[in-house]
C-alpha cells in the first residue's frame, strides 16, 4: 500500500518503498523522512523540495531526477546513481554518497559539507558555489568538474582526481590535497592555506 499511500497523499514518512517503481512521477514537496527507498528506480522523478532527510537511497536509481531544494540530510546514497540529476540548492550535509554516480550532476549551491563522496564520480558535475567544507572526498572522481567559488575548506581530497577541473576561487585552506591529481586543473586566486600538499 506503500506505493498507493505516497501518490494519493504524496508522504510516506517511513515507509519501505524498496525497489518501487517511479519513473517520471511527480513527488515534489513529499514527505519521505526516513523512507526506505533502496533499489528505487526514480529516473527523471520530480522531487523539487522533497523531504528525505535520513531516508535510505542506496542503489537508488536518480538519472535526470530533479532533487533541487531537497532536504537530503544524512540520507544514504550509496551507489546511487544521480547522474544528470538536478540538485541545485539542495541539503546533502552529513549524507553519506559513497562510491555514487554524480557525473554532469548540477550541484551549484548545494550544501555537501561534512557528507562522504569517498570515491564518487563527480566528473563533469557542476559545483559552482557548493559547500564542500569538511567533506570526504577521499579518491572522487572531480575531473573536468567545475568548483568555482566552491569552498572545500578542510575537505580530504587525498587521491582524487582533479584534472582540468575549474577551481577559481575555490577556498581549499585546510584540505589534504596528498596524492590528488591537479594536471590541467586551473586554480585562479585559489586559497590554498594550511592545506596539505604532499
Amino acid at each position: 500500500m506503500s506505493i498507493e499511500q505516497l501518490k494519493a497523499t504524496n508522504r510516506c514518512e517511513g515507509c519501505d518503498l524498496s525497489e518501487a517503481q517511479l519513473d517520471e512521477e511527480d513527488l515534489s514537496e513529499a514527505k519521505l523522512y526516513g523512507a526506505n527507498l533502496n533499489l528505487a528506480s526514480l529516473n527523471g522523478a520530480d522531487l523539487s523540495g522533497a523531504d528525505l532527510r535520513n531516508a535510505n537511497l542506496n542503489n537508488a536509481y536518480l538519472k535526470l531526477a530533479n532533487l533541487s531544494y531537497a532536504y537530503l540530510f544524512r540520507a544514504t546514497l550509496n551507489d546511487a546513481d544521480l547522474s544528470g540529476a538536478d540538485l541545485r540548492w539542495a541539503d546533502l550535509s552529513n549524507a553519506d554518497l559513497r562510491e555514487a554516480d554524480l557525473r554532469e550532476a548540477d550541484l551549484r549551491k548545494a550544501d555537501l559539507s561534512e557528507s562522504s563522496l569517498a570515491e564518487a564520480n563527480l566528473s563533469g558535475a557542476n559545483l559552482r558555489g557548493a559547500d564542500l567544507r569538511w567533506t570526504d572526498l577521499y579518491e572522487a572522481n572531480l575531473s573536468e568538474a567545475d568548483l568555482s567559488g566552491a569552498d572545500l575548506t578542510g575537505a580530504d581530497l587525498t587521491g582524487a582526481d582533479l584534472r582540468n577541473a575549474i577551481l577559481t576561487k575555490a577556498d581549499l585552506s585546510r584540505t589534504d590535497l596528498r596524492g590528488a591529481n591537479l594536471t590541467g586543473a586551473i586554480l585562479t586566486e585559489v586559497d590554498l592555506s594550511v592545506a596539505i600538499l604532499k
